[in-house]
């Protein structure tokens, strides 16, 4: 692809590049992928990653940005939908975690991307401010709409953690501890039944937490 092309048609080139880096950084890891690789991979000359994006880490960031900003959206889309319903906070909660878990389905790139970064020893970007946004805004909403102690380790956050770790580990693990308990992940009905499993668990956490709080 020619300068002029570049030009003319940046967003596409970039969307291209950001595409071909997200598959190849998910799929060989940070170190083991290169621009030209990633330029290759994106059907633009070998030079155009670096034109567009300067260097291979920030190139990564913008990678992983685009995916946290994805996640953001996904969450929020399906927490406005289930506050615009007027259904209990629960209802809006259940919202939240099934559409994070589609989430997470639908984008194995993303999910093999960040175990990617958990297992490098000092992370390849340890400052990751879209990351941290995510987090923020989505304890803050259970915060609000559950009636939980907001604080640092408090039950929001705590519940959080809980949502992601049962949504992502047997997504993960797939292919080795699911089938090892024999819990098959492999088909459209055997993840439904995770889904609603997960969705199951967290509501019955809230409401066994309010039902065993003090009372007064």
């Amino acid at each position: 692809m020619t300068a002029p092309e570049r030009e003319r048609n940046p967003a596409r080139t970039r969307e291209a590049i950001l595409d071909a880096a997200e598959r190849l950084f998910a799929e060989q890891g940070y170190e083991a992928t290169s621009l030209s690789q990633v330029g290759q991979e994106a059907g633009v000359s070998r030079g155009t990653p670096g034109y567009f994006y300067g260097s291979k880490a920030e190139l990564y960031r913008a990678v992983l940005e685009r995916c946290f900003t994805e996640v953001r959206q996904a969450v929020q889309v399906g927490r406005e939908r289930a506050l615009a319903s007027g259904e209990a906070p629960e209802i809006v909660l259940e919202g939240a975690v099934s559409d994070y878990f589609d989430f997470l389905v639908g984008c194995p790139n993303f999910v093999r991307l960040i175990e990617r970064e958990a297992l490098t020893a000092a992370g390849v970007l340890p400052d990751a401010p879209a990351e941290i946004q995510v987090g923020r805004e989505a304890l803050a909403a259970l915060a609000v709409e559950l009636g939980l102690d907001p604080s640092p380790s408090g039950d929001a956050a705590q519940l959080l953690l809980s949502i992601v770790a049962l949504c992502w580990f047997p997504l993960v693990h797939a292919g080795t501890i699911a089938p090892a308990v024999g819990v098959e992940m492999n088909s459209p009905a055997a993840l439904a039944q995770r889904k609603r499993h997960v969705v199951d668990l967290v509501l019955y956490g809230v409401h066994g937490r309010a039902a065993m709080a003090p009372r007064a």
